[in-house]
């Protein structure tokens, strides 16, 4: 009986806190960087102290929500890199998924990467020192799907690393400087960035006994 009792409390702790990055969501959707925990805890109906109380402080919010979103966002991109397409096709595919996303969406990027822009003297933005753990994991998710499909050679992993981080830090360095300026469009941006990828990539072999690439 107490078990079930805990299960229970459990699911319901587990729905509200879903029905609060839900409310979240919606307040971000709407203000970017300048979502503020007032905000967010009106759009939800509650008190901002119950709002604390359930993610701790504005970083265990944004983390939150940056894992709902990161999540999303990997899930697309390995989508793209798994697709039935030759290697070229998967490179432009996935360049084009990120920037898609961030398109889509610009003020939920904005508050993942540059969640500082929005504070206002009562109520700060977010530190912007919670947008690194973002390309941190979205690198290392990376350099694992590179590892365990292409033929490095001598330091493999090391090297893998540092392509994962490395394209990570060019998707969202042009990204960020596309989506505020727009000098091109998408598709000339997915291609310029692929032609300068494309090099070492299209040399490398695929891993003996991995899933290829």
């Amino acid at each position: 009986m107490e078990t079930t009792q805990r299960a229970d409390q459990q699911r319901s702790a587990d729905r509200r806190r879903r029905e609060l990055l839900e409310a979240a969501d919606r307040v971000v959707l709407r203000d970017g960087p300048g979502a503020s925990m007032n905000a967010i805890a009106a759009e939800a109906g509650i008190t901002k102290p119950i709002l604390y109380r359930h993610f701790g402080d504005k970083g265990g919010l944004y983390a939150a929500l940056a894992k709902r979103h990161t999540d999303a966002l990997l899930d697309s991109l390995r989508a793209a890199l798994d697709a039935p397409a030759e290697r070229r096709e998967r490179v432009e595919a996935t360049l084009d998924t990120y920037l898609a996303a961030i398109e889509a969406r610009p003020q939920v990027y904005r508050f993942l990467m540059h969640p500082a822009e929005g504070g206002t003297p009562s109520d700060q933005g977010f530190d912007t020192r919670h947008s690194i753990p973002v390309l941190r994991r979205m690198g290392e998710e990376l350099a694992v799907f590179i590892e365990e499909r292409l033929d490095l050679g001598p330091g493999s992993h090391q090297l893998a690393r540092a392509w994962g981080h490395g394209i990570v830090g060019m998707m969202h360095a042009a990204g960020d400087w596309w989506l505020g300026e727009r000098p091109c469009s998408r598709a000339e941006l997915v291609r310029s960035l692929a032609d300068l990828l494309w090099g070492r990539l299209a040399a490398a072999g695929d891993r003996v006994g991995g899933p290829g690439f």
